[in-house]
Formats: C-alpha cells, sequence, structure tokens
C-alpha cells in the first residue's frame, strides 16, 4: 500500500528573526495545509532547508512535525546525508520520533558509483522498519540512481516502496516502471512535470508550490489520477508560469519569499541562502497574482 496518493508538500521550516526554528509558526502551517487538502507532510527536506539545520534540529524538527500532525495525514521525514552512518542516524531517529516514511535523497558531494548507492540505501533500510522513498536529484546532489539500481534496491529491501524523481527525464521514470513491473510508487518531484509523470504511472507529486497552492495541487493531481485528465492538464498549464517563477532561484528561496509576500511570516533563509534578487521577486510576485494568489 502506498504511503500515499495525490500531494504531498515539502514543507518549508519556518524561521525567527534570529535563525532559530519558528515552531508555533510551523504548527499554523501545517494545520493550515491540512485543512486545505494536502495529503502528506513532507518535513525536513531541502525545502525545509535541512542542509543548515543542526542534526538535533533536524531531530527535533521531526519530533515536533510528528506531534503537531497527530496522524491526521502521513508524515515523511527527509533523512538523507552525504554519510551513511548520519543517513542511518537520522533514520532511526525519525522512526522513533513515528514517522510514517522517510525521504531518502541520494549521498551528495561523494559521488557514490552505483553499487554504492545499493549498498548506502540497504543500510539505511535495514536500520528502521518504515518505508523509504528514493530522492532522485542529481541537478543538486551530483549523483544519479539508474533505473536498473532502484530495481535492484526494491528487490533487495521490502521497506524502499517509492521513489521521488526529480530528474526532469520522464524516460528515465518509464524505465522504473518498465523494470518494476510497475509496482514501485513513483512520485514527481518538480511541480512543472506532474502530469507527464502520472501519466508515465506516477501517484502524486512531492511538492513545493502546495506551500502557496495546497488546494489546487491536491486537485490537480485527484483530477488525474480519477480520471479527469483534461482538467487535470489544464491546471498543470495553468501553474507553469508560477512553477517558473518558485524556481527562477534556487529552491526554497522563491517559495519562502512567496510565503512572505503572502503574509505568512516565514522569515529569513539561513546562509548560504540569500535574499531574492529584486527583479525575481518582481517576476514571482507577477506569477502569483496571475495564478490569483493574494500578497498581503
Amino acid at each position: 500500500m502506498a504511503l500515499f496518493k495525490g500531494a504531498g508538500v515539502a514543507i518549508v521550516t519556518p524561521m525567527k528573526e534570529n535563525y532559530e526554528v519558528n515552531y508555533d509558526k510551523l504548527e499554523e502551517i501545517i494545520n493550515d495545509q491540512i485543512a486545505k487538502g494536502t495529503d502528506a507532510i513532507i518535513i525536513t527536506g531541502t525545502t525545509g532547508e535541512s542542509s543548515t539545520l543542526s542534526e538535533e534540529e533536524h531531530s527535533e524538527c521531526i519530533r515536533a512535525a510528528v506531534a503537531m500532525v497527530k496522524k491526521r495525514v502521513p508524515i515523511i521525514a527527509g533523512t538523507g546525508s552525504n554519510s551513511t552512518l548520519t543517513a542511518v542516524q537520522l533514520s532511526v531517529d525519525a522512526a522513533k520520533a513515528g514517522v510514517d516514511g522517510l525521504l531518502v535523497v541520494t549521498p551528495y558531494y561523494n559521488k557514490a558509483t552505483q553499487n554504492g548507492l545499493i549498498r548506502h540505501y540497504t543500510k539505511v533500510a535495514a536500520s528502521v522498519d518504515v518505508p523509504i522513498i528514493l530522492y532522485n536529484v542529481p541537478g543538486r546532489t551530483g549523483c544519479n540512481i539508474l533505473p536498473a539500481t532502484v530495481a535492484a534496491l526494491a528487490k533487495e529491501a521490502d521497506n524502499i516502496v517509492g521513489i521521488k524523481d526529480a530528474t526532469g527525464d520522464i524516460t528515465n521514470a518509464l524505465r522504473i516502471q518498465q523494470l518494476t513491473n510497475g509496482e514501485f510508487d513513483l512520485y514527481s518531484g518538480e511541480d512543472g512535470m506532474v502530469i507527464p509523470l502520472l501519466s508515465a504511472g506516477g501517484i502524486g507529486v512531492i511538492s513545493v508550490m502546495s506551500n502557496i497552492a495546497p488546494k489546487f495541487t491536491h486537485d490537480m493531481v485527484m483530477n488525474y489520477l480519477e480520471g479527469n485528465r483534461e482538467e487535470a492538464l489544464k491546471m498543470q498549464l495553468k501553474a507553469l508560469p508560477l512553477c517558473d517563477a518558485l524556481f527562477c532561484e534556487v529552491n526554497p528561496i522563491p517559495v519562502k519569499t512567496a510565503m512572505n509576500l503572502m503574509g505568512w511570516q516565514v522569515g529569513p533563509l539561513r546562509e548560504p541562502l540569500s535574499p531574492m534578487e529584486p527583479e525575481h521577486v518582481e517576476q514571482l510576485k507577477k506569477a502569483m497574482q496571475e495564478f490569483g494568489i493574494a500578497l498581503s
């Protein structure tokens, strides 16, 4: 059984002006997301600035989110690392905290071989008894999980159940489906390619856009999954300019800027992420307004 179907939000980590995690604001955002139909909460991922959280903060964010969600929707914790030992420890801590699943990005910087990836993921999988979604985003990590490796991992570990594909290559998703007989859960990792990936057998998206348009993103996916594919495609096309604006600078700079423009007061970005360039802020404002999002 899939961890979730539909739109899961890759949720931001709100910060206070002194760069401490703002847990009160996180709870407010989580409650709003669930009220507007988000199908899963993904905490401490790329959008959650996991790379600049300490290991203690990382685990505390996961524990806090589990308590805030209260089992209303599945909660999935990002626990990847460029160190296998660290990924194992973060995964064990998250499992103890009560998450429903893990999102584990490929080791970054190391540029592991495919055999190295198999060793890495099987060790993480063996350390926990919760489902794991692989996260393949070679544009950020410099490391690509090949479809044959995905198939090997699916066969090797029963709790490796799916993949978040952010390769931008629809053929990659099709090959995974072919090699796993369509029995591996496939999630889009790019908001601009949700419908194409669903057409390749996907069951949902782990979405940045859901931070600012949760109901729309949920409805777009469910329209497709429920057979209303023409409407789903219309929604995808409508969202493209907003998706472009949300990724005109590295994620999560634009989405946190967008949430602040909406009045969410999610605070600053931790360095080395920097404030959005003024011309890109104007592009983002225009896209949000044309999409129908009110600015504060």
